[in-house]
């Protein structure tokens, strides 16, 4: 059984989803991917999905207010990822980014020992669906600019601040 629950962040209504294992959607609101990543799990987990919360969600909740007030860098939740081994090799790399910081979708690339793959990696951090605690919106271009990010670039530039900010790290900078 997949639970869904709507979460409020100050940048914008979430839609979570977990199941008895761990959280498998963190999806902002208007992401117009939600409904149809929550119909693709359910395929792939051979379940159901329901309204509701369950202890993954409750502790996703807690932690991502943590988060938002500055109060929390990493996230120690369970997570159910579906995906190829490309995708779970990519979403692990994710996880490696300093919170506060960014690198580059060839920098991605390169940390997996195939700069060759640019374009796959991209595809695969795009295909993440558990926004912000596997951290896709710390990828940006090789030239600094805010590319690809499904909860869209306001929100993404909004997190990068934000990090930045409680990391002691210069907001502003070469990035925008």
């Amino acid at each position: 059984m997949i639970k869904t629950t709507t979460i409020q962040t100050p940048i914008g209504e979430m839609t979570a989803a977990a199941t008895g294992d761990g959280i498998c959607l963190l999806a902002f609101g208007d992401r117009y991917t939600a409904a149809s990543d929550l119909a693709e799990l359910a395929k792939l987990l051979d379940t159901r999905i329901m309204r509701g919360w369950n202890m993954h969600l409750w502790t996703l909740r807690k932690q991502l207010k943590e988060y938002f007030r500055g109060k929390r860098k990493e996230f120690t939740l369970s997570l159910v990822t579906p995906g190829t081994e490309f995708q779970q090799s990519v979403w692990r790399e994710l996880k490696k980014i300093p919170y506060g910081s960014t690198i580059s979708y060839l920098e991605q690339a390169e940390h997996l020992d195939n700069p060759k793959a640019v374009r796959a990696v991209a595809g695969a951090t795009g295909s993440n669906r558990i926004a912000i605690i596997i951290p896709c919106h710390r990828v940006i271009g090789s030239d600094g600019s805010l590319i690809g990010y499904g909860g869209g670039l306001e929100k993404k530039k909004w997190l990068i601040d934000h990090e930045r900010k409680y990391s002691g790290k210069p907001v502003e900078g070469t990035l925008f």
